[in-house]
């Protein structure tokens, strides 16, 4: 080696410092031969060669720092340059690679797997779910990596909620779930082949988000057992929960309450679907029944509370013509009379349903019955036909009425006075927009809390067209627990008959229904029971006609005939 004054290369390393230092210790210690000149001794060497380590290391140090602090630079100067890496961490680098498994939080602290499964069978088979209630987490594994792939960029775009709490998914770091415990994955089996998928193949399917096909984003809805009124209001408070609704229409088909409703996307109205079909709107009665509609969209060109379009506030508020949203003749609407309000999509808190049903897998729909006045107003009647005793036994079909008065300045409207403010909203969704006596009548909300009977100065005229009902014996629904509160249907052309005496045959009924007036189409007795009967008549208008003409009908000494609307037909 040279003198001292002799540079070591910048890339010295600390072993080859440490190399030199005990070969040339070796070598001195055997031919008493140094690495410096003659004058400088030994222990000279060792301070020097200790000295060179020290400035190796100074520079490796230096090296390092330097590289360190141009990295920090760059992170911090923006993002990468096209051809090099994100920094991200490796938490994040973890969650953003695609996994079959899937990582839910936030949940409700009492979600069920229902509504978990749900969120994912608009894009696939479900095959194993853990929940994790007490973190509010759950993992869910796809059938594919491509349909959780396609759950994750949806909803990155439109998060999902659940009982209008959003809801953070992102991929796991698992590529499997592996349990010992198959009773969630049964489960998750269990609900998805329960739940909207019909065809079983969910790979690439509409727009290329792996939906079944032939679903499209606007559902019909079927509410049977209905008991009290189900209006275009609270259709969309139920499911604007689930996305954006954009139209609904209310009709009556086969005698029964359905609707059209239309939402922005396709995985929302699944996610409807799956989660309320089944459901009841009110503890114990009117149950949702839901399916795809065959149609792609809703032609509305009212907004009333028979139809609505949410994207177009400009619209009038005149009578819908039917055929030109469906292509078809329909029987008339039967929607709650009065307008109205709409919250669209906001998560709006409503009021929870008195001793709501919810039992797992159930979802509560949280829709409080209504409430209000039960005073409604009738108007467009037939001044020659109409009467407090018509009025009395129609309206009675739906609740026990109280009072009824026919204003006597303006005989073409009445007011109908029921038990309560359900009744009289029942009465409301079904019997607006009928035809009564050859007139369409109006049924809406009174401003009066009570009808008021007349004072003793009153006219002789007017006292006749006041009457009160409150201690009637034909009331239907005076018996708590009454079977006629599950046989509450609207006005239809197939009439129920009941307490048929076992002496009055077919034929007797059929000249009683002619004799009033109405075409009888057909007739059946029960098979199980004569006493009860079908008899179908020419038209719905015909149907009301009868009903309040021979209901309570006396066929013998002591029997008298039941009269009701049928959702049945011939």
């Amino acid at each position: 080696m040279a003198a001292c004054g002799h540079v070591l290369p910048h890339d010295v390393t600390k072993p080859e410092v440490r190399s030199s230092l005990s070969a040339a210790a070796a070598e001195g210690s055997r031919t008493q031969t140094t690495l410096l000149p003659s004058p400088l001794p030994p222990p000279f060497l060792l301070l020097f060669l200790l000295l060179l380590l020290l400035l190796a290391d100074h520079g490796r140090e230096s090296g390092f720092t330097s590289s360190f602090c141009c990295a920090e630079n760059m992170s911090r100067s923006g993002p990468s340059t096209a051809n090099g890496p994100d920094r991200l961490s490796i938490a994040e680098r973890a969650q953003s690679v695609p996994s079959p498994v899937l990582h839910l939080r936030q949940l409700p602290v009492d979600v069920s797997e229902q509504e978990v499964i749900a969120l994912a069978l608009p894009f696939g088979q479900v095959i194993k779910l853990i929940t994790l209630k007490a973190k509010k987490q759950a993992f869910l594994e796809m059938a594919s990596e491509e349909a959780a792939v396609t759950m994750v960029n949806y909803y990155t775009s439109a998060p999902p909620t659940i009982r209008n709490q959003p809801i953070f998914i992102q991929y796991s770091t698992h590529r499997q779930l592996k349990t010992d415990n198959l009773t969630n994955h049964r489960a998750a089996l269990q609900a998805s082949s329960a739940a909207a998928v019909h065809s079983g193949n969910m790979a690439s399917g509409v727009e290329g988000r792996g939906l079944a096909q032939g679903q499209s984003s606007v559902l019909r809805i079927i509410v049977e057992n209905l008991f009290y009124p189900v209006t275009l209001e609270v259709l969309q408070q139920i499911f604007s929960k689930f996305g954006s609704v954009l139209k609904i229409i209310t009709f009556t088909r086969n005698n029964q309450f359905q609707a059209l409703l239309q939402f922005s996307d396709i995985v929302h109205a699944h996610h409807a679907r799956a989660s309320l079909d089944g459901q009841n709107i009110y503890n114990g009665c009117c149950t949702l029944r839901i399916d795809f509609s065959k149609l792609s969209t809703l032609n509305v060109k009212y907004n009333n509370d028979k139809s609505r379009d949410f994207t177009r506030a400009d619209l009038p508020s005149g009578e819908m013509d039917a055929a030109a949203a469906f292509g078809g003749a329909l029987p008339p609407y039967v929607a709650a009379a009065f307008q109205p309000t709409f919250h669209q999509h906001t998560g709006v808190s409503m009021a929870v349903v008195p001793g709501p049903l919810v039992s797992p897998p159930c979802v509560s729909l949280q829709v409080a019955p209504p409430a209000g006045h039960s005073v409604l107003l009738v108007s467009n009647l037939n001044p020659e036909s109409a009467s407090p005793h018509c009025l009395f036994i129609l309206f009675g079909v739906y609740g026990d009425v109280q009072r009824v008065k026919i204003l006597f300045n303006k005989k073409e409207n009445a007011l109908v006075q029921m038990s309560d403010a359900t009744q009289a909203q029942l009465a409301m969704s079904h019997l607006n927009g009928h035809r009564l006596h050859g007139n369409v009548i109006r049924v809406m909300p009174s401003k009066h809390p009570v009808v008021q009977l007349p004072r003793g100065g009153a006219e002789p005229d007017e006292q006749p067209l006041t009457w009160d009902y409150s201690g009637s014996a034909l009331h239907r629904f005076k018996k708590p627990g009454s079977k006629n509160f599950n046989n509450i249907f609207p006005p239809s052309a197939t009439l129920h008959l009941s307490n048929i005496p076992s002496s009055v045959s077919e034929e007797l009924l059929k000249d009683l229904f002619s004799s009033a007036g109405v075409t009888v189409k057909a007739f059946k007795f029960f098979q199980k029971d004569r006493k009860m009967a079908l008899m179908q008549l020419a038209s719905v208008e015909e149907a009301i006609e009868a009903l309040i003409a021979l209901h309570d009908h006396q066929l013998d000494h002591n029997q008298h005939l039941r009269v009701s609307f049928s959702k049945s037909t011939i």
